[in-house]
């Protein structure tokens, strides 16, 4: 009863990012439980490999979140393969790493586009499908606890997961009528390999220490918060954010 309920049998997943270590993961969740995957990246030849592995249900394509024309290729490709995309997960995200002082304009701009205007575009576009199939649909938007607390030096990043929390509640409201439940997903410090090495430092070590749990994320504590968002067992779910993150964002100041 527990395996049906996170069951993704049947269902056609859609990951943007999943060239990344958060991204590849939830791509490997998905088909894990059962649905035919599509992992989009920028390069398509970075996530060949990943696809191929998976095997039966994976398929990579080549994705751009900042033009509509390239989202609208890419959702052709997975209608194509495996049908309509009914399950979509927004990872896809870059940051810029600044003083706000020295955040460019082009900064905030290309920041703005990926994060937050790339969400809103491949999710209408997703959803638009979605309702013209008259298929029931999940949006899973990957956040971040910055878009509820601050760090310096990444005041674009900030904002546009700040954005995205909001854009996820006004998704729900007006998705629901068409059966399109809308989450988000709020990681707090995950180890990737592109933070590993800063997280062994000295400056690393002390924020490691302003997290209750005292460790770093793995990304397989994503992976039950991801099926739970994606799966039946989140039915009655839309317009909620959870947060994994060891306690980070609600420690005392």
């Amino acid at each position: 009863m527990t395996d049906a309920v996170f069951s993704l049998a049947g269902r056609v997943a859609l990951v943007t990012g999943a060239s990344g270590g958060l991204g590849r993961h939830f791509a490997r969740v998905l088909h894990r439980a059962g649905a035919a995957v599509a992992l989009a990246a920028r390069r398509p030849e970075s996530v060949a490999a990943d696809a191929a592995e998976l095997g039966e249900r994976a398929l990579a394509v080549a994705l751009d979140v900042t033009d509509p024309a390239s989202i609208e290729a890419a959702l052709d490709a997975v209608q194509a393969a495996f049908g309509t995309c009914d399950l979509l997960v927004n990872n896809a995200g870059i940051a810029a790493t600044k003083p706000f002082l020295d955040h460019g304009a082009a900064d905030w701009d290309q920041v703005m586009a990926v994060d937050l205007r790339g969400a809103f575009l491949m999710g209408q576009a997703a959803a638009r499908r979605m309702v013209a199939a008259g298929r029931p649909g999940v949006i899973v938007n990957i956040a971040s606890i910055l878009g509820a607390r601050v760090i310096p030096g990444v005041a674009g990043y900030s904002a546009a997961k700040a954005g995205l929390l909001h854009l996820t509640r006004q998704m729900a409201v007006e998705l629901a009528r068409h059966r399109i439940r809308v989450n988000a997903l709020a990681p707090g410090y995950i180890a990737t390999d592109i933070n590993r090495g800063f997280f062994e430092t000295e400056a690393g070590q002390a924020v490691v220490k302003r997290i209750p749990q005292r460790r770093l994320g793995r990304v397989e504590d994503l992976t039950g918060p991801l099926l739970l968002l994606a799966s039946e067992a989140g039915a009655h779910m839309t317009g909620s954010v959870v947060t994994v993150d060891g306690g980070h964002s609600v420690n005392s100041l």
